[in-house]
Parts: structure tokens; C-alpha cells; sequence
């Protein structure tokens, strides 16, 4: 017997392999089951192999609710001390993110404040960002450092992200972001730092294992091509996958760079040139949209979706939720902003946090479609199609959560 069986269920399996496949993968009037913490079967509730009653110890019935995957944020920076709605103030009075940037606000303020915090500070704080996240049916999360730019502080971060996977009902990735910005005490010097991100930082975040994966800021106010391309290295000295804050303010071809090391990720994308797009393409690297750090710098420089979808790139969605470009906690916002920003159609942005997510992560396998074999997350909703989770917002429709077989919420 397994362990729970789920009827009454319409399924959005987000599976592109599922045969004879709807919209969605939806699958309505279906059922599915559960055993451990894996999907141990899925399919109409006509062909269920016997009475529900007599094939699971436990049966819930859905009542009609529909079910997609747990979702998944594949970028975030959860962890952090402090805030900067003063900044979003001198934005609006005039004032660029470069210009903030170089006047020693932006990334820097915060690393301030997060130098400063106690770790168990940290993760209170980071706590309830998470909380909200989870509300909404998140049950995979990415967490980046990247606000210490010292050894001590960035191993700080690092843990406090693998506490919270312990201590809340979510699967947590941490990525290493010692190469976010430049620290005060190494102005001018940043081929100095990357030498202290590559032999110091980075070594003893893998000791500890901290680091599921290693991130960079290319870009004009953080690290060259030859600076990122150099801690690429590094990482694959350790055997850690990389990823790539990429393309935001410039193209300074990151999204090649990333595509040329088999990256995760690239992610922002808005310079991305056509060349690099088809390198990702043929690389299996996914594009990361994060449609809030669009909407709140108020970019006009739209990523280039017709060159993503002509070469084949796989497109995720994720918060980037962080202090000074995108204070969200709202993935399902994101969905609504990918869709009226990008004209993403739904399910593609639905399959941007979920499918697609998972691969951003390395997580394809294990996460991201209702499929046999896979971990057992995933949501139950009020709505009457899964459209709908992208044409409301500002409305929370999640009516449970199921992580790793376990009912959450």
C-alpha cells in the first residue's frame, strides 16, 4: 500500500514528457500518490489500479482543488542584515543604482549591516522573508551570500542559509557570492580581492560544505569577464557548479562567459546578445528572469526572449528577493510581472518556477514535475485553472503544501 493517496485532484504535472500532453501536463479528475518521500504514482482517477480506500493507508481528497509542483525560487539573497528603503527615496529623487553604487551605497551598505549582525540576527530575520515565501507554496529555495565580502561573514551567511533549511519545511541550495561587489578595504584592488575570493573564501566554504554552487556579479560596477572567468576556474578545482549574475547594466557577454563553463544559470539577461543566447542554448545553461529587479529599477532594456525561445533556452523565474533591487517575498508575483513584463504566456511562466527552477538549481532530477520517482512536493490550489495563479496578483490562492511527502501547510 502507499503511504497517501490524493483524489479528486485536476494535476498540472508541468511534465513535458507526459503522453497525450495537455497544457500544463494537466491531467483532470486524476489522483496521486505518495510513498516515503516520493511520487509513487499519477494518472486519472478512472484508472487507479483498485478502490482508493484499499491502496493507501491515508487518502485525502483534494476536493477538486488543482495540484501543480512545489515551487521553486532559484535566485534569492535571503540572508541579510538591515535595509535601504532610503535608496529606493534617492532613486525616485533622480539618483542611478550605479550612481548609489559608487557613493558607497547599494551592495556596500548592506554588507555593512550584515558584517555587523549576530548570526542568530540573521536568521530571524531571514526567517520571516522565508515564511512568506513558503506561504505561497515554496518548497525549494535558493540563498546566495554575498553581503560579507570578508572569509568570516560570507561563511556566516552560508550557514545561517543551511540552518534555515533545517529548521523550516524547505529544500535549501546555498550558492557562494564572495564575488558581489568590492569591499571597501580593497578599493581599487580587485583583481587583490578575487585572489582572496579564490584562495581563501572559496576553499573554506567547500571545506565546510557551505556551497552548493559558485555565483559572480559581471558587470561594469562589480567584476570583469577575466576576473568572473578566473573564479570559474577556481569552483571547478572543487567540483562546485557555477552561475552568473549576468548581462543586468551591460553586455559584457557574461551569459557567453557562463555558457563556456556549462553554467547552471545566467541570470537577469536584459543586454544578453544573440550569440550568447544560442551558446546557452547548446550549453543546457538556463536564463533566470527576475522580473522584480526589472520592475523596481524601472529598466526599459527588455532580456531577449524571441533569441532565448529560437535557440532553445530553458526560462526560470525567481524573487532575486534582496534588500536594494528587489525587496519581494512573493513568488507568485513574479508570475504575474513575468507575464505582463515579458509576455511570458502562463505556463511558460508556471514551468519558470517550477520545471525550469529545478534545472536552474541542478535539481531537475529530484524536483520541479509531478513525476514518478521524484520528491514529493507539491501544492493544492483554489482556482479553477492554473491560469489563474498568474492573472491574480496580490491574492494567495495556496489551500496546502506537500514537502518531500510530508503535508506542510
Amino acid at each position: 500500500m502507499w503511504d497517501t493517496l490524493w483524489t479528486n485532484a485536476h494535476i498540472a504535472t508541468m511534465d513535458p514528457e507526459e503522453p497525450g500532453r495537455q497544457p500544463y501536463g494537466a491531467i483532470r479528475d486524476g489522483a496521486i500518490a505518495v510513498e516515503g518521500d516520493r511520487i509513487a504514482w499519477v494518472g486519472r482517477m478512472k484508472h487507479l489500479p483498485g478502490k482508493p480506500e484499499t491502496l493507501a493507508t491515508h487518502v485525502r481528497d483534494a476536493r477538486g482543488r488543482w495540484i501543480t509542483p512545489g515551487l521553486v525560487d532559484c535566485h534569492t539573497h535571503l540572508v541579510y542584515g538591515g535595509n535601504r528603503a532610503r535608496e529606493f527615496e534617492l532613486r525616485l529623487e533622480g539618483a542611478s543604482y550605479e550612481e548609489i553604487a559608487k557613493a558607497g551605497g547599494g551592495i556596500i551598505s548592506t554588507v555593512k549591516a550584515t558584517r555587523a549582525a549576530l548570526e542568530e540576527e540573521l536568521l530571524e530575520s531571514a526567517s520571516i522573508r522565508l515564511e512568506q515565501l513558503l506561504s505561497e507554496g515554496v518548497t525549494t529555495v535558493e540563498i546566495k551570500s554575498g553581503y560579507g565580502l570578508d572569509t568570516e561573514t560570507e561563511l556566516k551567511m552560508l550557514r545561517v542559509a543551511r540552518r534555515l533549511g533545517e529548521q523550516h519545511a524547505v529544500t535549501v541550495k546555498t550558492t557562494f557570492l564572495g564575488a558581489h561587489a568590492l569591499p571597501p578595504e580593497y578599493k581599487d584592488r580587485a583583481d587583490d580581492y578575487i585572489d582572496l575570493v579564490c584562495s581563501e573564501m572559496l576553499p573554506a566554504a567547500a571545506e565546510e560544505g557551505l556551497a552548493d554552487a559558485v555565483d559572480a556579479f559581471c558587470e561594469g560596477i562589480a567584476f570583469s569577464p577575466e576576473q568572473t572567468e578566473k573564479l570559474f576556474q577556481a569552483a571547478a578545482r572543487y567540483g562546485i557548479p557555477v552561475k552568473l549574475h549576468a548581462d543586468q547594466l551591460s553586455d559584457l557577454n557574461g551569459a557567453g562567459l557562463a555558457a563556456k563553463y556549462h553554467a547552471l544559470s545566467a541570470d537577469h539577461l536584459e543586454y544578453t546578445n544573440e550569440d550568447a543566447a544560442k551558446a546557452m542554448g547548446k550549453a543546457g545553461t538556463v536564463a533566470v528572469l527576475l522580473p522584480g529587479a526589472f520592475y523596481f529599477l524601472r529598466e526599459t532594456k527588455f532580456p531577449p526572449m524571441e533569441a532565448f525561445r529560437e535557440h532553445g533556452v530553458d526560462i526560470a523565474l525567481a524573487t532575486d528577493s534582496n534588500p536594494g533591487s528587489s525587496p519581494v517575498t512573493s513568488l507568485l508575483l513574479m508570475l504575474n510581472m513575468a507575464c505582463t513584463l515579458f509576455r511570458m504566456t502562463p505556463e511558460d511562466a508556471l514551468a519558470g518556477i517550477t520545471r525550469n527552477g529545478a534545472k536552474a538549481l541542478g535539481l531537475g532530477d529530484h524536483v520541479g514535475t509531478l513525476t514518478v520517482g521524484k520528491q514529493a512536493d507539491f501544492v493544492l490550489w483554489d482556482v479553477e485553472e492554473p491560469a489563474e495563479l498568474a492573472y491574480r496578483f496580490g491574492h494567495n490562492p495556496c489551500a496546502g503544501v506537500v514537502h518531500a511527502g510530508h503535508v506542510v501547510r
